[in-house]
């Protein structure tokens, strides 16, 4: 069986056409599965009891994650998603509090930033939005700042970073690399081993909601300085023990844990050139709707494709448009998702490795009738 029928054999029929998976992908029957019987587990034994029979699953999903962030000898803990991760960290820093990230950093990102006293440098990029890196090589040794936070892939473009030249670099330099896997792990090649990678469940890696993880390396996480509880209290346990401590969904945690099992059975380099495969088609169907700019360019590796409104097309009203009339989901992406370089919203298409040709070919014609329809042109 292919890779893009065994992928959707493994879930349950989808009601219409989902291409937005970079907000919230489907489930596997066995990721629900073992979601299901774990809660089941918990009404017949105690949630505690249930939690420790799940250690094995749980240690099993942590390392899936480490390895997939090239950082085999990481401790790894689960948070409750993306943001929760970078609260945790930067609630923790150790150190300084300047910190160098891209101008299209993500807006809940920024709010969390500043939110923990840090100072923001940006890095240079090109006229995609691309890290620059030679620019930075210059600039961060000129004037290092005490951590650098590279959001892989962006929220708001499906534009991907040089991480593996970005990590290189603050090697050299001594500078700590705090990726934002959210929108990248699963669908490009994140294990270069950066000093903290943090990601979500529920998007390209197909877990449930309310459920991430943050990996850092052993000698950082020993400096890191949780704000609860005080040190004094439970000055026995791991720093990594202390991040995770607090009430837990452990079932989604179990889910997460199959689906990143799932993610590396499948062969993640395979699903990786599945996406860029599926990202090509898409930008390549899309480029000649009316109404609409195509942002990515047709190679680019990832499968998000952004669509930028012309001639007052309103990317809301047609994302409410293709629900309503058609069962197709999308995302309108507004400006608060990078609100230091998004000027106006935008339309994010992200399918994943099922979606087929005659599906991309029927959204294109589903979207030039959602714009005529917002617009109320006809057109």
């Amino acid at each position: 069986m292919s890779l893009p029928d065994a992928w959707r054999a493994a879930r349950p029929p989808v009601a219409g056409l989902h291409l937005d998976n970079a907000a919230c992908s489907r489930q596997s029957f066995a990721a629900l599965d073992a979601a299901a019987r774990h809660a089941r587990h918990e009404a017949e034994v105690g949630g505690y009891v249930a939690a420790e029979a799940a250690a094995p699953v749980l240690d099993a999903g942590r390392a899936a994650v480490a390895a997939l962030a090239g950082m085999p000898d990481a401790e790894v803990v689960f948070t409750t998603g993306s943001l929760h991760a970078l609260d945790l960290l930067l609630g923790s820093w150790p150190g300084g509090r300047t910190l160098a990230c891209l101008p299209g950093e993500y807006g809940p990102n920024l709010a969390v930033m500043a939110a923990h006293g840090f100072a923001r440098r940006p890095l240079p990029v090109d006229g995609d939005g691309r890290a620059s890196v030679d620019e930075a090589a210059v600039r961060l040794a000129a004037d290092p700042p005490d951590l650098v936070h590279l959001t892989a892939v962006a929220s708001h473009r499906g534009v991907v970073q040089p991480l593996a030249e970005m990590a290189g670099l603050c090697g050299e330099l001594g500078l700590p690399l705090v990726v934002d896997a959210a929108q990248a792990l699963g669908q490009i090649d994140c294990a270069v081993g950066a000093d903290v990678t943090y990601t979500s469940s529920r998007k390209w890696l197909a877990g449930p909601r309310g459920v991430g993880a943050i990996a850092v390396r052993d000698e950082l996480m020993q400096r890191l300085r949780p704000r609860l509880p005080p040190p004094d209290w439970v000055s026995s346990l791991p720093v990594a023990r202390r991040l995770e401590l607090g009430e837990a969904n452990v079932a989604a945690r179990v889910g997460f844990s199959v689906a990143l099992g799932e993610h590396l059975a499948l062969g993640p380099a395979q699903v990786r050139a599945r996406l860029a495969e599926v990202g090509r088609a898409t930008r390549t169907a899309l480029a000649d709707v009316r109404g609409w700019r195509v942002v990515e360019a047709v190679d680019e590796p990832s499968p998000i494709t952004t669509l930028a409104p012309l001639d007052g097309a309103d990317p809301d009203a047609v994302r409410a448009w293709l629900i309503r009339e058609r069962r197709i989901v999308t995302t309108a992406a507004g400006v608060e998702r990078a609100p230091l370089e998004l000027t106006a919203p935008v339309l994010r298409v992200s399918p994943h490795v099922d979606t087929t040709t005659e599906e991309l070919e029927a959204f294109a014609q589903a979207l030039a009738e959602a714009t005529a329809a917002s617009r109320g042109d006809g057109r």
